[in-house]
């Protein structure tokens, strides 16, 4: 009877080994999913930072990036740890998995918070930007953001191509008499902005503010999807682990 226990006892060992084992591994691709969203959001759309008056989007981005760092690194311990059945190994194994639970439900709250202010803060911001800090000196890089965000959204000021009519750059010498800046322009040439025709600049309803919001919401409705996936197989994880530590310690004695 003992013999038989102990038969079933290695079975259910080796039964929890290989499936925390697949769990691992899908937990491993699922932190670099998470580090390559982090790592695209600051890379590719960096660019629209600055337009933004709060650090909070690109902080849930770094939380990301550094949450997925320490899920592919806590992953390779996961695996060590089950080939070795190291009781150690696997307390640690849960507690980073705590801690990278911990972190994602930080960068969820964040995205949530953002996500609730986002219309607002972009209708307060972007017109005060566009009108007050574009063309200014000192304000390249704010001036740069604003003409990629025009060009890759096909739109013209915060609401209409009628805002600029109020912006210090437009009234402005600098502007050399154009009604809008050349970034409004449908084919990008020197002064095109002269000419504020709908044939000329993009006209679209809402402005930028409408795809830019839409943009950010996605973006954030994205993080949080690939937040959740990611901490709905933790919570696997973490089930698993204690079963087999338990199993292990049971073993042992």
């Amino acid at each position: 009877m003992a013999h038989y226990k102990a038969e079933q006892d290695d079975w259910l060992v080796v039964y929890l080994k290989y499936l925390l084992f697949v769990f691992n591994f899908f937990f491993w691709v699922g932190g670099a999913t998470v580090l390559a969203v982090g790592v695209w959001t600051l890379v590719e759309k960096s660019g629209y930072l600055s337009v933004l008056a709060s650090s909070t989007f690109a902080a849930s981005a770094y939380i990301l990036i550094f949450a997925g760092a320490l899920v592919m690194v806590t992953g390779f311990l996961g695996f060590g740890a089950i080939i070795r059945e190291d009781r150690g190994c696997l307390s640690t194994y849960f507690c980073l998995l705590l801690v990278i639970f911990l972190v994602e439900l930080v960068a969820g709250v964040l995205a949530h918070v953002y996500y609730q202010r986002l219309s607002n803060e972009l209708k307060q911001h972007v017109t005060r930007t566009l009108t007050e800090n574009y063309g200014q000196p000192g304000a390249m890089e704010i001036t740069a953001s604003v003409d990629r965000l025009q060009q890759d959204f096909k739109c013209c000021g915060s609401n209409s191509s009628a805002d600029w009519q109020h912006s210090a750059y437009i009234l402005s010498p600098e502007a050399g008499g154009r009604r809008v800046p050349d970034s409004c322009c449908k084919t990008v040439v020197v002064r095109c902005g002269h000419r504020a025709h709908p044939s000329n600049i993009y006209k679209v309803e809402g402005g930028c503010i409408t795809k830019l919001e839409q943009f950010l919401a996605n973006h954030l409705l994205l993080m949080g999807a690939v937040g959740i996936g990611v901490a709905c197989l933790q919570t696997c994880g973490m089930v698993l682990t204690c079963c087999l530590h338990r199993r292990l310690q049971l073993h042992v004695h």
